[in-house]
């Protein structure tokens, strides 16, 4: 993106495992996520004074109050700050182009905190440790900061380095309902799974995708119990031509599927029902 612009890319989830729960009642995961060339948009402007202005095509289902977490990133910059031109009260007009559905499991509105941190540092020249700022914003927003593949531990805050993953095509698929991640962590039955161990890396996204097939995500199942539509687009992604995996990502309800390639991808997208949002592109090779 340009100086005064950021891309906020959707957060998708190959796997998730429920490992545990804390004291404090946050469950401990484990998970692959990916970003994929798929996203939001928020660009900047100089102003006497912090905005936001949302647009595009679910912005009215997005509030842009103050509890917005772009503008509680913002807020956080400024609040983290001993110098600089952010100090007193920053200024600056945020557009923000709502692209991904709110409340899909792809990390949607923490991709835009992590966008806002990372243009307004770079709008503002402040320097500064924007991963304890992420961190304090939500769970997603450390991994979004990055906009790179990372495996995810703890509560979704503890990153390590993926395995080495090829280039693929993706599909993401939501039925057009939101799904409460409190309500699906709370539908959720069974015994907590153990980290997987996972190679060092994939020649090709076949590969990729038959070692991701042995494991799962433990919030499709209370998620599709919520909200049976996730099991239609699961099916309906999984009868795809050249389809090699489908899953749902995060706690959904939006769903993904891999393919070879990002133009394998968009030729089969044209098959899905046209009353879904559907995207397809590309997953960079690490």
């Amino acid at each position: 993106m340009s100086a005064d612009a950021e891309f906020a890319p959707a957060k998708v989830n190959l796997y998730l495992h429920v490992t545990g729960r804390r004291g404090d009642g946050y469950h401990l995961l484990d998970s692959l996520a990916v970003f994929p060339d798929i996203g939001d948009r928020l660009s900047v402007r100089p102003a006497p004074a912090l905005s936001l202005e949302v647009t595009g095509p679910f912005a009215a289902d997005l509030a842009a109050g103050v509890d917005n977490l772009v503008l509680a990133a913002a807020r956080a910059l400024v609040a983290s700050g001993r110098e600089g031109p952010a100090q007193d009260g920053a200024g600056a007009a945020l557009t923000l182009e709502k692209n991904l559905p709110v409340a899909s499991g792809i990390g949607g509105g923490s991709a835009d905190a992590a966008a806002a941190l990372r243009l307004l540092a770079r709008f503002w020249a402040r320097a500064g440790d924007l991963t304890a700022i992420a961190a304090r914003l939500g769970a997603d927003v450390p991994v979004c900061l990055g906009a790179r593949a990372a495996r995810m531990s703890g509560i979704g805050t503890d990153l390590a380095p993926p395995p080495r993953l090829p280039g693929a095509g993706i599909i993401l698929a939501n039925p057009g309902v939101a799904l409460s991640t409190k309500d699906v962590f709370a539908a959720r039955t069974g015994t907590f799974c153990a980290p997987p161990i996972l190679p060092a890396g994939w020649g090709d996204a076949a590969a990729m995708a038959a070692d991701l097939a042995t494991l799962g995500n433990d919030l499709e199942a209370p998620a599709i119990a919520l909200c049976p539509h996730v099991g239609i687009v699961l099916a309906a992604l999984r009868a795809l031509p050249g389809a090699l995996l489908a899953r749902m990502s995060g706690s959904g309800a939006t769903c993904f599927a891999l393919f070879a390639t990002a133009a394998a991808a968009h030729a089969a997208a044209r098959a899905l029902p046209q009353e879904w949002w559907v995207k397809a592109g590309g997953l960079p090779p690490t």
